[in-house]
C-alpha cells in the first residue's frame, strides 16, 4: 500500500494502489525530520476583562450588528442568504438582529483536526492546543546575502522546506512569500504544489479568487483522495475581513468555497488601530468581535457544521509616521481579550506571531517578536499564523529570521508544559543529597535529568568570549545565515507516492495551459 493510500486507510478505512519500488526506495533514503507534536497548554490562560467588561464588550458588539450592520459587496448570493436567516438587507448592507450571529455560529466545531498527508503529522485545532505556522504573505524576502528582493518561486520552495526541516514548526502555512516571477493567475498552483510536494505538513489554501480555491480543493482530492477531502479537513485558509465591517466578495466567494467543501477558515478581522478601527481597547475588541461574529455565522448559513477559526490581527499605528507598530501594549490587551471573547463563543482562536517593524533581524526584531510570541502563548491562541520569518512590518519574508524565530518556538514548547511536581522533579532525593553548601553539578538527579531539564536554543552561541572570538566572532543573523545553508543542504523530500505526484503536475501543467498569464 502506498503511502498517500496508508495515510487514507487510517483514517477512512480504503485501500489503494501499491506504488511500486520507486516510493519503498525514497521512503528508505529520506532523511528522517523530527517535528515536535503541537503545543498543549498546562499553564493558564492571562486574562484581562473581567466579567462586567465582557458583558460591556458583547452588549456592543450585538448593537453594532443590529443597528450598523455589516457590509457584504459583490456577492448577491450572501444577501440572499442573510435575507432568508431573517437579517435585515438594506442593499448590500446586512443589519443582523440582536442574537443572530451567535444563534447561526453555534453549529461550527469546538475544535477539529487538519489532516497532513503524514498522518503522525496531522495537528488538532481548539482546546488547549497551539499549531505554529509560518509567515504568510510578503511580496519582498531578505538574506544577508542578497539583501531585500522581490520573491521568487525558488524563494517560496525554499522556505517550504524550511519549515519542513524546523522541529518546534507544526504547519507548513500559505503564501509564506509571494513568488513575483510567476503570474497571478498561476501561483497559486505552484504554491499549493510546493507545500504537497516539498513538505507533509498541514497547508493552507489560496484564497485570492474562488476558482483558485476550487483548484485547491482538486488538488486536495488527488492528493489524499476524493472520499477522503469529503469527510475531511485537510486545508486551513485566511479569510481576511476588510475592517471596518465589510466582507468582500472575493473572500466570501473563497469562504464559501470551503465551507462548502468542509474545509476550515480563519475569520480574520484586519486591524491597525487608529485608521481601520477605533484608538481605544474597548471601541477595537467591539468591532472585533461584531466582524468574527458576523463572519463566522456566514460560514454557517454556507454549511453548518463548516470549521471555522475566530482571527485576530491586531496592531496599531504610528500618529506620527502612519506606520504599523508591532509588540505594543495596546496589541497585547486587544490579544488577550479577543482570546476571551473567542473562548466564549466556543471556537478556535486564530493571533499573534513574530511580528515586528524592523527592517533588519535586529534587537527591535527581537524585541517586538519575543513580545508578540510570548503574548500568543498566554491570551490562548490555537492557531499562530506568522510565528516565524516576519520582518519590514509583514513586507519580507526574511531567510535569517525564519530560522531565528524557528528556534525561538522551542521556549513557547517548553513554557506551555508548566511546572512539573511529580516526586521527581519535587527532587528531594537531591537537596537531601548535597545539603547545605554543596553544590548539584554531580548528584544523581542532575546526572539523571541533565540532558531534558532545560530547553536550549540550537542557534544562539553560548561558548566562552575566548572561543566565540576565534570562531569569528559571529552574531546572530551571522550564525542564522549558517543555519539556513545547513537547512537546505540537509534537506530531504519527504516520500510522495509517484503516481500521484505525476497527477498532482499534471493537473497543474493542464491549469496553467488553459489560460494566459496575469500579472494584475
Amino acid at each position: 500500500m502506498t503511502e498517500a493510500a496508508q495515510m487514507a486507510g487510517e483514517r477512512a478505512g480504503r485501500r489503494g494502489r501499491s506504488g511500486g519500488g520507486a516510493a519503498r526506495r525514497a521512503e528508505r533514503t529520506a532523511v528522517s525530520v523530527e517535528t515536535a507534536r503541537y503545543i498543549e497548554r498546562n499553564i493558564p490562560d492571562f486574562e484581562v476583562l473581567d466579567a462586567a467588561a465582557i458583558e460591556v464588550i458583547e452588549r456592543n458588539a450585538e448593537t453594532v450588528l443590529q443597528e450598523i450592520g455589516v457590509v457584504f459587496s459583490d456577492n448577491p448570493g450572501a444577501l440572499d442568504l442573510w435575507r432568508q436567516a431573517g437579517a435585515n438587507v438594506d442593499g448590500d448592507r446586512v443589519r443582523i438582529p440582536r442574537g443572530l450571529a451567535r444563534k447561526l455560529g453555534a453549529t461550527a466545531p469546538a475544535s477539529f483536526t487538519q489532516h497532513a498527508r503524514n498522518p503522525a503529522r496531522n495537528v488538532e485545532i481548539g482546546g488547549r492546543n497551539l499549531v505554529l505556522a509560518p509567515v504568510y504573505g510578503p511580496p519582498f524576502v531578505r538574506d544577508a546575502d542578497g539583501g531585500r528582493r522581490y520573491a521568487t518561486i525558488e524563494d517560496f520552495r525554499n522556505f517550504v522546506k524550511l519549515g519542513y526541516m524546523s522541529k518546534w514548526l507544526h504547519h507548513s502555512g500559505g503564501t509564506v512569500c509571494e513568488p513575483t516571477d510567476v503570474a497571478v493567475n498561476k501561483r497559486h498552483l505552484d504554491m499549493l504544489l510546493a507545500h504537497m510536494v516539498y513538505s507533509d505538513k498541514p497547508f493552507m489554501g489560496s484564497v485570492t479568487a474562488p476558482e483558485r480555491a476550487q483548484d485547491c480543493v482538486e488538488m486536495c482530492e488527488i492528493l489524499f483522495g476524493k472520499d477522503f477531502v469529503a469527510e475531511n479537513t485537510v486545508m486551513t485558509s485566511l479569510i481576511n475581513i476588510n475592517s471596518p465591517l465589510t466582507f468582500d466578495g472575493i473572500m466570501m466567494g473563497a469562504l464559501e468555497v470551503y465551507a462548502k467543501a468542509n474545509q476550515a477558515c480563519i475569520i480574520s478581522p484586519f486591524i491597525v488601530g487608529g485608521a481601520m478601527a477605533p484608538v481605544s481597547v474597548a471601541g477595537t475588541l467591539t468591532q472585533v468581535l461584531a466582524e468574527a461574529l458576523a463572519g463566522v455565522a456566514y460560514s454557517q448559513l454556507v454549511r453548518p457544521g463548516a470549521p471555522v477559526i475566530v482571527g485576530a490581527f491586531v496592531t496599531s499605528i504610528d500618529m506620527n509616521s502612519g506606520a504599523p507598530t508591532f509588540g505594543t501594549p495596546e496589541a497585547s490587551l486587544i490579544t488577550y481579550g479577543m482570546g476571551q471573547l473567542a473562548r466564549r463563543m466556543g471556537l478556535p482562536y486564530r493571533s499573534a506571531g513574530g511580528f515586528c517593524g524592523s527592517k533588519l533581524p535586529d534587537a527591535q526584531a527581537g524585541y517586538e517578536s519575543a513580545n508578540s510570541l510570548n503574548m500568543g502563548l498566554m491570551s490562548g491562541v490555537n492557531f499562530m499564523l506568522h510565528a516565524c520569518g516576519w520582518l519590514e512590518g509583514g513586507l519580507v519574508a526574511s531567510y535569517e529570521k525564519f530560522v531565528m524565530d524557528a528556534d525561538q518556538l522551542g521556549a513557547l514548547h517548553q513554557m506551555a508544559k508548566g511546572v512539573d511536581i511529580s516526586e521527581e522533579m519535587q527532587a528531594m532525593d537531591a537537596i537531601r543529597e548535597v545539603g547545605p553548601g554543596g553544590h548539584y553539578l554531580g548528584c544523581a538527579h542532575t546526572q539523571a535529568n541533565f540532558k531534558t531539564a532545560f530547553w536550549r536554543s540550537d542557534l544562539f552561541d553560548y561558548k566562552p568570549f575566548e572561543t566565540w572570538d576565534e570562531e569569528g566572532a559571529r552574531d546572530t543573523q551571522a550564525l542564522a545565515s549558517a543555519r539556513v545553508a545547513k537547512l537546505l543542504d540537509t534537506y530531504r523530500q519527504p516520500p510522495l507516492d509517484p503516481e500521484i505526484a505525476q497527477r498532482l503536475n499534471d493537473y497543474v501543467e493542464a491549469k496553467k495551459a488553459s489560460m494566459a498569464d496575469s500579472f494584475s
